[in-house]
């Protein structure tokens, strides 16, 4: 009866969540994949330890999928249509896990589960993800703690603040964006990972 009231009023039926405005159409949602890569990886030397990497959360504004990009009164805009494929901290997390194995750092980094004893531990925050046109560029940050298992307890080892910067065109859109993006997150994982040598103690090969 509600029904057969709405068509006689002529007002618009949602079906499937989706409007029934024939000059409205849909918009295509634009997703992206935040993955950059070590350009290239080493071998760790025999006696390397292993990391155990826990999850990487991202900060609050740090947890939408849309694209963030940021004004020049400090203020953000999400793209409504241009998103990332999964949170951004979950994928800084499984690129940063892919980088560190292969820096020659470390002879293994595992995720939390595993059955390797790991004498080193790192906690993580994305803290920037974002771009900036009114700068040209995009911005990229992570706040990690690194620890070490000793026995029954765990010390603090140092705490780290990196970040990472890459060149974008003012009128950059939504890919250029993103593509700027994951090359300064690469820049901060680069920072992060000769932060690590210096604690670490293993050498720096080229």
């Amino acid at each position: 009866m509600r029904r057969r009231l709405v068509l006689a009023l002529g007002l618009p039926v949602l079906v499937g969540g989706c409007s029934v405005f024939p000059d409205r159409p849909a918009v295509p949602v634009r997703r992206f994949q935040l993955a950059p890569r070590r350009p290239e990886a080493r071998v760790a030397p025999a006696g390397a330890p292993v990391l155990l990497l826990r999850r990487v959360r991202g900060v609050p504004g740090l947890q939408e999928l849309g694209l963030r990009r940021a004004r020049r009164d400090g203020s953000f805009d999400i793209a409504p249509y241009d998103e990332w494929l999964a949170p951004p901290g979950d994928l800084a997390e499984a690129a940063l896990r892919g980088w560190l194995a292969a820096s020659g750092l470390f002879s293994a980094v595992v995720a939390p589960g595993s059955r390797a004893e790991a004498s080193l531990v790192l906690e993580g925050q994305l803290t920037v993800l974002e771009a900036v046109p009114f700068a040209r560029e995009a911005r990229a940050g992570l706040s990690v703690l690194l620890l070490r298992e000793e026995g029954a307890g765990t010390r603090v080892l140092g705490s780290l603040e990196v970040s990472g910067a890459a060149p974008m065109a003012a009128d950059a859109e939504a890919p250029a964006e993103a593509a700027a993006m994951n090359a300064a997150l690469g820049a901060a994982f680069s920072e992060l990972e000769a932060a690590l040598g210096a604690r670490v103690g293993v050498g720096r090969r080229r």
